[in-house]
């Protein structure tokens, strides 16, 4: 068994003796090429190079960032894109998670322990038994995700988050918390939901604020604790979407604390919420900040979603 270990040395949860434990972890059980990113992206080039020469697994140590690079470069491979008959997953090598980011909702999503030790004890166990699940994956436009994508709000304040680290701020729900409030309150312009979202056959949903995809449960974390506006989002489903309409504080307060304090499943006027999509499109009569698994990617006002299914095999 060929593996490709695909490391990002800013990772949050390791030093450099815990990747060299890693490093031999792994190489009992497969043909090992360590390879080390060096840029924003990188990550993808080094996946889709993999997938290209044939290596079997693909695994990942860094955060959501990291596994979200790589998962885009597998999907991009000529494998995946080639018009052959059968799922995705089965064309290309198959996905192992190590956690080691500050959050990592995707790995915990998938039910393997938040430490990057135990989680490559069930990697290696998964390895040698040939374990794996497919999973199916979110598309917005011509890039995929693995558990959430954002326009407006939450978007924004990532955005906020990650200006803060380059400033050399660490990453803690309290940034978080600082980040959302300094955004609702200033960043955006509440009174004037400038968002639609379309779906085949149904009716145009208008003054929308923000909007919320899920491609699994939960949406992340907050320190140890879930958060989960859609508990039926599924690696298994379509897509599920929480939109709120007009921010306004005390709507988004109550949506906040159902959040917080109810184990999810906010509701009232302001709370648009869907089950099991397949296909999609958000527009915005002025640019929105965007994000996929936590990473800000720009602004846009148009942006077209797919639930893309048995597209990854993951081990687990």
């Amino acid at each position: 068994m060929r593996a490709l270990l695909v490391v990002n040395p800013r990772a949050t949860a390791t030093t450099e003796r815990s990747r060299d434990v890693l490093v031999r972890a792994l190489e009992s059980a497969a043909d090992l090429t360590v390879r080390y990113t060096e840029r924003r992206g990188h990550a993808t080039t080094l996946a889709r190079a993999a997938a290209e020469s044939g290596v079997d697994v693909v695994v990942t140590l860094g955060g959501d960032g990291t596994v979200n690079e790589a998962v885009n470069g597998l999907m991009t491979a000529p494998a995946a894109l080639a018009e052959l008959a059968g799922p995705a997953a089965y064309r290309l090598p198959a996905l192992a998670v190590v956690p080691g980011g500050s959050t990592n909702v995707f790995a915990r999503a998938l039910g393997l322990p938040r430490d990057w030790a135990d989680g490559t004890s069930v990697i290696l166990d998964g390895l040698r038994d040939g374990r794996h699940r497919v999973i199916n994956l979110g598309r917005a436009d011509d890039r995929y995700f693995t558990f959430t994508a954002g326009l407006g709000l939450d978007a924004a304040v990532i955005r906020r988050v990650e200006q803060a680290r380059l400033r050399g701020r660490t990453s803690t729900p309290g940034l978080y918390l600082r980040a959302t409030l300094g955004q609702f309150f200033t960043g955006i312009d509440r009174a004037d939901p400038p968002m639609t979202m379309e779906r085949p056959g149904e009716t145009t949903e208008t003054g929308l604020g923000t909007i919320i995809v899920q491609n699994t449960a939960p949406w992340t974390y907050a320190g140890d604790r879930p958060v989960d506006p859609n508990p039926d989002a599924s690696f298994d489903l379509g897509l599920d979407v929480l939109a709120l309409r007009r921010l306004s504080v005390s709507g988004t307060t109550r949506t906040v604390t159902q959040l917080a304090w109810r184990s999810g499943e906010p509701h009232g006027k302001q709370v648009l919420r869907l089950h099991d999509l397949a296909d999609f499109t958000v527009m915005s009569s002025r640019p929105q900040a965007f994000q996929l698994d936590g990473d800000y990617l720009g602004e846009r006002q148009k942006v077209h979603f797919v639930s893309v299914p048995s597209a990854l095999r993951v081990i687990c």
